[in-house]
């Protein structure tokens, strides 16, 4: 096995290599080492130049770190990805169309590199349709100077199904905890395992080479072959970083690994807000004994604070995309960590488990909706921020809770004496006569049997057979002038109930 420097990798590169890359969200398990050589001998020498790069769940600090480190001119071809929201260097060439640029579904673009790792031909998935990923929608391009068609429309047995197509990947860089002196990779210290198995052997059966960094290397018998995560013969080097972080600014801790419990757990931030906190209650009494559940970013994950939650925490089945099951799921720049999980898998494999329908319900934020009922999170006001893992869930869970504000994020709300004041209505329409992309599909919901919920802090709606009905107003709140008024169409009202009134009880 080769024991190189960074340096030495960043010169294997070559112009025009297509290079899959590990890690996501801010620096969890990146070969950030290895990213930053490449990218100081580009600006030394010009090469590599012209790379196309893949990444399944975006990457970076929101500044320089991470994908951020290709965004110089003539560096980067093209890119896919799914999650552009810490990357805005990449996000300001793709509004100049600057490059290719393809968003995709996260689990899509793992289980398509897995596909290619098997020699198969492509990755065929319902996972997609009626999306901005579906061919007839955009087929993921985000961009005039896309092209190549990665997806195509296919009719088997009567139903219709996506084909991403496969590509040959010339390197993938990933990163480990330990190796051996032979190539042999741990990730026992990291905070997720990601797919760096499925990198590492896509790249090999394509022909390619496989580079990692590693914290630590060690003699060869060392590690145990159940801590053993990629095999050496996927491997073609090994550059030892010594000061690698566990994730960006954040040492190494055997809490974040999963090694040992917390013994001073992190704490995540309860909604302030009131219109946040009556959204989790009333999303919360959604919540089922024995249920297999996902909690998305943003307002759904204060569902963890309500009591209903608390109540039934024992009987719950809480999982992320990054693979870890119930235990703490970390937010903000450690979002996909988790301390004291239950269990650890791979974001392949927890890809599988979702797109398999193994979630009973998710919860998950809403940013614009229209008349029909579809969801737009992945570009908002001309800005692409990508699906990341909204597709691949929204798509298959049996039941989806939509959590988010009637109106903008500058909306406010008070509770008096009984009764849900609006004290400031936002400034943006969220519930939109049209949204600028299509990330969740309901004509494909109501053909897959789902229910579908959406929870405001004044209302709730659900997906009926021609669109949104208006089924529950909160205490004090008049449907008119409260909730239509403020909606950029018309909707069906069918109000069945108040929202239920000790949600307000603690406020």
């Amino acid at each position: 096995m080769q024991i190189c420097s960074a340096r030495e990798i960043a010169a294997f590169v070559q112009d025009g290599d297509t290079i899959a890359i590990g890690g996501c969200g801010w620096g969890l398990n990146t070969p950030e080492t290895l990213l930053e050589a490449i990218e100081q001998r580009f600006l030394s020498t010009g090469h590599p130049k012209n790379l196309f790069i893949i990444n399944s769940l975006g990457v970076g600090d929101g500044e320089k770190r991470g994908l951020n480190r290709f965004a110089h001119k003539g560096m980067l071809r093209g890119l896919i990805t799914s999650d552009l929201r810490q990357i805005p260097s990449l996000q300001k060439l793709i509004s100049q169309n600057k490059i290719e640029a393809y968003c995709l579904p996260a689990g899509v673009i793992q289980q398509l590199i897995r596909e290619i790792g098997a020699g198969r031909s492509g990755l065929i998935t319902r996972t997609g349709l009626g999306t901005f990923a579906d061919p007839r929608h955009g087929g993921g391009r985000c961009t005039n100077t896309c092209k190549h068609q990665l997806v195509e429309l296919l009719h088997l047995h009567g139903q219709e199904y996506l084909r991403y197509r496969p590509f040959r990947i010339n390197l993938a860089l990933i990163c480990g905890s330990l190796a051996d002196a032979k190539g042999n990779i741990s990730l026992e210290d990291e905070a997720v395992t990601l797919d760096c198995l499925s990198l590492a052997r896509a790249a090999h059966n394509s022909g390619g080479h496989c580079f990692a960094q590693i914290r630590e290397i060690v003699r060869t018998g060392t590690l145990c072959s159940r801590s053993v995560d990629i095999p050496a013969m996927f491997v073609d080097a090994l550059v030892e970083a010594p000061d690698q972080t566990i994730a960006y600014d954040t040492a190494y801790t055997p809490a974040l690994s999963g090694r040992v419990a917390p013994a001073h757990p992190r704490l995540q931030h309860e909604p302030a807000e009131i219109a946040q906190k009556v959204i989790v209650g009333r999303a919360s009494q959604e919540l089922i004994q024995n249920a297999a559940l996902y909690f998305g970013p943003g307002i759904p994950a204060g569902l963890r604070f309500t009591d209903q939650y608390k109540a039934m925490a024992d009987g719950i089945f809480l999982s992320c995309e990054h693979g870890h099951h119930n235990g703490q799921l970390l937010g903000d720049v450690l979002y996909g960590a988790a301390q004291g999980a239950e269990a650890r898998l791979s974001s392949l494999d927890q890809f599988d488990f979702y797109s398999g329908g193994g979630l009973d319900t998710a919860f998950l934020a809403m940013d614009e909706v229209d008349r029909h009922g579809n969801i737009n999170v992945s570009s908002i006001k001309g800005r692409m921020l990508g699906p990341g893992s909204f597709i691949d869930i929204s798509q298959n869970a049996r039941k989806l809770v939509f959590c988010g504000l009637l109106t903008g994020n500058d909306s406010a709300v008070a509770y008096r004496k009984g009764k849900l004041k609006i004290t400031r209505s936002g400034s943006h329409t969220k519930f939109a006569e049209e949204i600028d992309q299509i990330t969740f599909n309901a004509a494909m919901a109501r053909l897959n049997g789902q229910e579908v919920l959406y929870v405001t802090e004044r209302a709730v709606f659900q997906l009926g057979p021609t669109g949104l009905v208006l089924t529950e107003v909160a205490p004090g709140i008049k449907p008119k002038r409260d909730v239509l008024a403020h909606m950029g169409f018309a909707c069906k009202v069918a109000i069945e109930r108040k929202m239920p009134e000790h949600i307000f009880s603690a406020l």
